[in-house]
């Protein structure tokens, strides 16, 4: 009876040593909610294509002459350092959805190597984006002037954000590429 009271607590631990393990230490900072955009390639982008999946995000504009070829540049990185995942997807919304048309966030799409099955550009009603920005990713606005914030959103696959990234500081890149990871491990 000793040996099956001490075997049934051995496996109660290891049990849930093994469920710890499946939840990161991750914080949540809230849900996105649902939307509809354009992609880069002219089609309507519903938010339910990435349902399931774990994603980046950030906020840009094709003809910044500043921050935005850096954020570009680190999303290529995150592209590289996650290629062989397929379930991470990483998704650039643009500030200025009057100049970035589809078209033109194609061409930018190709210029920054950008793989179409993981790196969606999006454009639409600047009253989307706008929501999207300061209620869904607490990051920016989007109402034509172009500021927009400089950080990276972690989502994991039901729709939280689990973490932001400055990315003018410079660990910020390995410790998304990190916690993609850690999501990667966490049970669904």
């Amino acid at each position: 009876m000793k040996f099956v009271v001490s075997l049934s607590l051995t496996i109660l631990l290891v049990t849930s040593s093994a469920c710890h393990h499946r939840r990161s230490e991750l914080p949540d900072y809230g849900v996105i909610p649902p939307f509809q955009l354009v992609s880069q390639d002219g089609r309507s982008f519903d938010s339910s294509t990435l349902k399931g999946n774990i994603w980046i995000a950030d906020f840009f504009f094709t003809s910044c002459p500043g921050a935005c070829r850096r954020m570009t540049s680190q999303m290529h990185q995150v592209q590289e350092a996650t290629w062989r995942i397929p379930d991470v997807k990483l998704v650039s919304f643009t500030v200025d959805p009057a100049r970035d048309t589809p078209q033109q966030l194609a061409s930018y799409a190709k210029e920054h190597h950008a793989s179409p099955q993981h790196w969606y550009f999006l454009t639409g009603p600047q009253a989307t984006l706008n929501q999207l920005g300061l209620q869904g990713f607490k990051l920016n606005s989007v109402d034509g002037t172009l500021q927009h914030s400089t950080r990276f959103a972690l989502v994991d696959r039901s729709g939280h954000v689990r973490g932001y990234y400055e990315t003018s500081q410079p660990n910020s890149i390995p410790k998304l590429v990190a916690d993609i990871h850690a999501l990667g491990r966490e049970a669904t």
